[in-house]
């Protein structure tokens, strides 16, 4: 069973997609990488689900350190990533936090016409 790591933050109607990314699959376990204003505001009923608050403000490698500190030794050689929301500097910071760490990564997203796949 994989491990998903996902941005959450800005974009109209992102959430809703990242949502159906989470819910898809059997996740092991999720990681929602958002800003501390989105955490604020987010609601997390999910058991399996970790929400890393990133500041916004920070530069990329050191929002990419807090990431790779929050996900060191919980992620395993296969790990789902999702993009959809969130900003480029906030992508860059985890594609950098994950390669770091050595993980294996495989891209998924939802669409409307297959549901969940991988691309």
């Amino acid at each position: 069973m994989a491990n998903l790591v996902a941005c959450l933050g800005s974009g109209q109607g992102t959430w809703a997609q990242v949502m159906k990314v989470v819910d898809s699959p059997s996740w092991e376990h999720v990681f929602l990488v958002m800003p501390v204003f989105f955490a604020e505001k987010f609601q997390n009923v999910k058991k399996n689900l970790t929400v890393i608050k990133i500041n916004e403000s920070d530069d990329i490698p050191v929002m990419s350190a807090h990431i790779q500190k929050e996900l060191d030794g919980k992620l395993f050689a296969d790990v789902g990533v999702n993009l959809i929301s969130g900003s480029g500097k906030e992508h860059m910071a985890v594609l950098s936090a994950l390669l770091k760490l050595g993980c294996g990564i495989r891209l998924v997203a939802f669409t409307e016409k297959e549901g969940f796949k991988e691309l």
